[in-house]
């Protein structure tokens, strides 16, 4: 599919927790979905890279690495759907 999803967390982060959940129905839907869950604390550059302030934040990208949806706090199924949609 080509389409990149980011997952940033932090420990103690009880948005992140619903937020997997979402993104576990996502992957139910979209299995070919690279749907990558990293912690901003072990991968601080690489948040510091994406601009990410707040956890739990999501962003889609296009297989270019074009951002095309980025969600601060927890997204909706229909929202991580319709990004990745965009993305292809």
């Amino acid at each position: 599919m080509g389409v990149n999803l980011d997952f940033y967390t932090s420990a103690f982060c009880d948005p992140c927790i619903l937020t997997r959940a979402v993104l576990s129905d996502v992957r139910s839907l979209v299995p070919s979905a690279n749907i990558r869950e990293m912690d901003v604390a072990r991968d601080e550059d690489r948040a510091r890279e994406d601009g990410v302030r707040s956890t739990p934040t999501v962003i889609v990208r296009k297989e270019d690495g074009t951002e095309v949806f980025r969600a601060e706090g927890i997204p909706t199924v229909n929202q991580v759907l319709v990004a990745l949609a965009k993305a292809v």
